[in-house]
């Protein structure tokens, strides 16, 4: 294989190919011929941002590098963690043993496969603050996220600026996805008016089957192909649903609301927020704290912390463990995710004690 190239910033990897391209390499998809060589140059000069890099991300931007999508972006949060193995298709034992960021890693294992498209990996947590310059000029964004907040984010976004996004969630043996069309068909908030309230289920409550988490993200993956290769008027508005344990599937056609306050009134509520609420993280016993704004030297959080507890930095993040209950996974954006709770307050206090906020 070529040589690889890798630009490392804080939070950030761009995984640069250039190598000759293979004229075998897509053979099989070209001969499909409702896509065939002028779809597969469409997918070639496409880019598409993948919000998360989990159990659905990881799929999406597995299967989207082998069709040969031109460039990905990748946005995830986290970092690789051994409990992701079962379900997160691009992440191996090395991975979660060095704690790596699940961006970047995606990236190093997509470049073993595929040297023929670009990859960009941000370690970051999209926000409102930041989402115009992180999702500017994409031709499709896929939602592999696990909440609402963020979901509705993209959505005023994508409708803002008329950028399709496939909608998609899995938990248990349940799933569902469902394409968001601006100008064509209802968004998110036709679906969801509110976000939902109260006890909803989680990864880390009901647990999940990769057999779901894979049939979602091969749904949201064919709808995004076809979207890219022929058109976005070439798909159907309906909402999936799947469950990998009963069997049952169904297909919904929707409706736009003539009401809808983000595609008919064009009211970006989600937009207009400067400060990321804390929240709870799906599938784990942790709170994301996102209250700076200025970069963090981890280089010298770690001298400020050393002798306070357990400490293990790399270039991506820190992790510092103040006791057995609680540990705190520190990137240099100043976001920070305390796992050892789901109480924001106490997520809260120990984020401020510690990184003195």
């Amino acid at each position: 294989m070529p040589p690889l190239s890798i630009l490392a910033t804080t939070n950030k990897v761009i995984v640069n190919m250039g190598t000759v391209l293979q004229p075998d390499r897509y053979s099989r998809q070209t001969r499909f011929s409702p896509l065939g060589l002028a779809g597969q140059e469409r997918l070639a000069a496409a880019t598409v941002a993948i919000v998360g890099c989990g159990a659905l991300g990881t799929f999406h931007a597995s299967a989207l590098a082998r069709a040969g999508i031109g460039r990905l972006k990748i946005l995830d949060r986290d970092i690789v963690e051994w409990s992701n193995l079962q379900r997160q298709w691009l992440f191996d034992e090395e991975d979660a043993h060095e704690q790596r960021p699940k961006a970047a890693a995606a990236a190093a294992h997509i470049a073993l496969f595929n040297s023929e498209i670009t990859v960009e990996a941000l370690a970051v947590d999209l926000n409102a603050s930041n989402i115009e310059d992180l999702l500017e000029n994409v031709d499709l964004i896929l939602d592999a996220t696990d909440n609402f907040e963020t979901r509705f984010l993209i959505n005023d976004f994508s409708i803002e600026r008329g950028i399709p996004w496939i909608f998609g969630a899995a938990v248990g043996s349940y799933g569902l996805a469902f394409p968001i069309l601006p100008g064509i068909g209802p968004c998110l908030r036709c679906l969801y008016p509110e976000q939902p309230t109260g006890a909803q289920p989680t990864c880390e409550t009901s647990g999940v089957l990769n057999t779901i988490t894979s049939l979602i993200a091969a749904w949201q993956t064919a709808l995004a192909t076809k979207l890219l290769a022929i058109g976005a008027d070439s798909l159907p508005l309906r909402l999936v649903t799947f469950d990998s344990w009963t069997f049952e599937t169904r297909q919904v056609s929707i409706s736009l609301d003539p009401d809808c306050p983000c595609c008919q009134r064009r009211t970006f509520d989600s937009l207009d927020g400067r400060v990321r609420a804390p929240i709870s993280l799906c599938g784990r016993n942790a709170v994301q704290i996102h209250e700076r704004h200025a970069a963090l030297d981890l280089a010298a959080l770690e001298t400020q912390l050393t002798g306070l507890g357990e400490l293990r930095r790399n270039e991506f993040a820190l992790r510092f463990s103040p006791s057995s209950q609680f540990e705190l996974t520190i990137f240099p954006d100043g976001r920070a995710i305390i796992k050892g709770t789901q109480d924001v307050g106490v997520a809260r206090s120990l984020y401020s004690r510690y990184l003195g906020r």
